[in-house]
Parts: C-alpha cells; sequence; structure tokens
C-alpha cells in the first residue's frame, strides 16, 4: 500500500515547506493586530530576517544562531516600527509600507556580498524506526526543527488568547483601548510587545526561507509571502485555528504550479506564479462580502492611534 501512495510523500514535504514561514507570519500579524495594530511590513521583516539569519548561520556554522539572528532582527524592524507609530503617532498604514520598502532595500545591501553562496539546510528531526514508516514517517517525523515550532507556536498562541489573564488583557487593548486605559492596562506597552513578538515572528519566517526552503539567500526571497501573511489573517477572522488552515491552503496553491509543471499540465508559467495572489485577492474580496459577520470578529480599534492624554 506504501507504493500507491509513495507519490503523496513529495506532495505533502513540499507543501509543508511551503505553508511554514505563511504560518510562521501570519501568527505573528495575528498577535498585533488582536492587540489593535495593523502591520503591513511583513514583507520587509520577513526579508531582514532571511538575510539576518543566512549572514549569521553562514558566519557561525550554527543554525541555531542563525534562527535566532533572523527572529533578532525581526524584532528589531518591529520596533522601528513601533517607536514610529505607537509612541510618534504616525499612520500606521503607511508606515508599514515604508517598513516594507526599507526592508527590500536593506535586506538587499547586506546581502550583496552572500548572493551566490548556499549552506546546507537545517538538519531534520530523524527517529530510529518512527520515521521509516511508510508515508507518515517522513511527514510527520522527518521535520526539521521550526516546522515543528512553528505549531507550537500556533497552540502556544491559542492558548494565550483563550485562556490567560495577559491574553484576554491584549484582547481588551485591540478592542477597546480607551475603555482599556481607563482600567488601568498600560496599552502602549502591550502594544510594544505585540509589534515585537510579530516582528520576531516574521524574522522566523523569513529565516525558514533561507535556512531551510531554499538554504541560500536571494533579493526578495520572499516573493510577496509577507503580504500573503497579512491576507491569512483576515482569511482566519483573527481566529488562530483557522490559521493552520490558511497557511497549509496557501502554500498548497504555492507548489502546484511546480507539480503541474512536472505533471506536464500545459499551462503558462505565469499563470501559475500568479496563483497564490490571486487566491489571496479572491478570498479578501469573498471575505469582504461577510460584511458585518466579519467585523464583528475584527479588533475594533486596528490601525486606530493611542494618546494615552486623551
Amino acid at each position: 500500500m506504501s507504493g500507491d501512495y509513495a507519490w503523496a510523500v513529495p506532495v505533502l514535504l513540499t507543501v509543508i515547506t511551503a505553508s511554514t514561514p505563511l504560518l510562521f507570519a501570519a501568527v505573528g500579524e495575528l498577535v498585533a493586530e488582536k492587540a489593535g495594530v495593523l502591520n503591513l511590513g511583513v514583507e520587509g521583516m520577513m526579508l531582514v530576517g532571511a538575510i539576518a539569519a543566512f549572514a549569521a548561520a553562514s558566519s557561525s556554522g550554527s543554525g541555531t544562531v542563525g534562527v535566532l539572528a533572523g527572529a533578532g532582527a525581526g524584532a528589531a524592524m518591529a520596533l522601528i516600527f513601533a517607536v514610529l507609530t505607537l509612541s510618534l503617532y504616525a499612520n500606521q498604514v503607511a508606515t508599514g509600507l515604508a517598513l516594507t520598502i526599507f526592508g527590500i532595500g536593506a535586506s538587499a545591501l547586506i546581502g550583496a556580498g552572500f548572493v551566490g553562496f548556499a549552506r546546507a539546510p537545517l538538519p531534520q528531526l530523524d527517529l530510529p524506526y518512527v520515521s521509516d514508516l511508510p508515508v507518515l514517517g517522513p511527514i510527520l517525523f522527518g521535520q526539521d526543527a521550526l516546522v515543528y515550532l512553528s505549531f507550537a507556536l500556533l497552540l502556544l498562541v491559542a492558548w494565550f488568547l483563550a485562556r490567560t489573564r495577559a491574553g484576554l488583557i491584549l484582547q481588551a487593548v485591540g478592542e477597546n483601548h480607551a475603555s482599556a486605559h481607563a482600567l488601568g492596562h498600560h496599552v502602549v506597552a502591550v502594544r510594544y510587545l505585540a509589534v515585537l513578538f510579530g516582528g520576531a515572528m516574521a524574522g522566523l519566517a523569513g529565516a525558514y526561507l533561507s535556512l531551510a526552503y531554499t538554504p541560500m539567500w536571494a533579493e526578495n526571497m520572499t516573493a510577496g509571502r509577507g503580504w500573503i501573511a497579512v491576507a491569512l489573517v483576515v482569511f482566519a477572522t483573527w481566529r488562530p485555528w483557522r490559521l493552520l488552515l490558511g497557511a497549509y491552503i496557501f502554500g498548497g496553491i504555492t507548489i502546484l504550479q511546480l507539480h503541474a509543471q512536472g505533471a506536464g499540465i500545459h499551462v503558462p508559467s505565469q499563470f501559475m506564479s500568479m496563483l497564490p495572489y490571486l487566491a489571496t485577492v479572491l478570498v479578501l474580496a469573498l471575505m469582504s462580502g461577510a460584511g458585518a459577520r466579519l467585523r464583528l470578529n475584527a479588533p475594533g480599534c486596528i490601525g486606530r492611534v493611542f494618546r494615552p492624554e486623551h
């Protein structure tokens, strides 16, 4: 029976690798938006995280150092966004777009000396006997550590938001920052932490791309995944569990072009390449048609400036 399903293993493995960076970035953006902050700079944070991770891993020879550097670089980019929007009251949409443009340029500059270099991908988990099981073995027990970390962080975020006092405070800040402030909660501090977490997650997404997905550095290697991650939060209607489904649907669409070409399906490659972004537009259009039902799930103060003196 294993032979009958042998074709499914490489397909599912590529879906997992394509979906993991989307899941990382979307979980981080979800937390930021739950706190009332709309950060459209995910693409830029992912790119800076990708080059920081690749540079650190190549220089130190340690994938762990690279992963930590990627998360730190993403958080540093998010800190710039937080200072501008939360302390200096800049427009969040404009600042997020500027952060993406800055990240594209900064990553290209920093990565100029690393173009064309490649390194071994992150090691995969290898459990004796278990990893050798047909079909399920390589899928469930043959992934690298970041794949398992993405699931763990999704579980942790879902638990944090639903079961902890800090998670409820974060959501209260996102729903009505004036009321949360009146109750004595530190709105700006909560949003700073949420934005920094979102940046670290975007950095991890970038680190996965340059250390595991394609263990090398290339300019603009995120290829729009940051924008897909932002759309995924809307697709999931700000609910953590739906992010997993959305990330794997979009990841599957992303690799569909590779398997279609391999199967001899004669479809223009440009059309296949645009499928993830076409799906993003369609999802946003369909979700916007949900009207009031969708808005009930959206944080009430998302994108709105909070001034403590007001």
